[in-house]
């Protein structure tokens, strides 16, 4: 990674909450409102927003953990923001603290963390993973 990342970098995501983005079961949407996995989704990319600026160019960041409170709901036209800021630099992990804003309302707040691999490491994990994919459908 480069210098360039540091505890205090932040990054920002913008939406409007669309009916896709509504919590929907079978093809049914329940409520008119942005989901928790909507909330979670933009919320990776807030984070990779602060992290992909600072990868080498042969590394790659991938995702380790995230965790949300969703406290307040928006309606479907709302616009939300997300915010993430870097709070832990250890190794090669990223930690950032974001939150879900819908004006001066917060909507949800959590943690994502992202680890960093070289790029060849993480094509043979992937490899693995799509190598014991293929064995299983072959076992069924």
């Amino acid at each position: 990674m480069k210098p360039s990342l540091q505890v205090g970098n932040t990054a920002e995501v913008h939406m409007l909450v669309t009916e896709d983005m509504c919590p929907a079961f079978d093809g049914v949407i329940v409520h008119r409102v942005y989901s928790t996995w909507s909330m979670a989704h933009h919320m990776e990319l807030a984070a990779r927003k602060v992290l992909a600026p600072h990868l080498d160019e042969d590394e790659e960041g991938i995702g380790g953990h995230l965790s949300i409170d969703h406290v307040a709901p928006a309606a479907l036209g709302a616009t939300v923001r997300i915010h993430a800021e870097a709070t832990d630099l250890s190794g090669d992990c990223l930690t950032c603290e974001v939150t879900a804003w819908e004006g001066d309302t917060l909507l949800g707040r959590g943690r994502q963390v992202q680890r960093v691999f070289p790029k060849i490491a993480l094509a043979r994990i992937i490899d693995r993973a799509a190598r014991r994919n293929q064995k299983g459908q072959e076992e069924t």
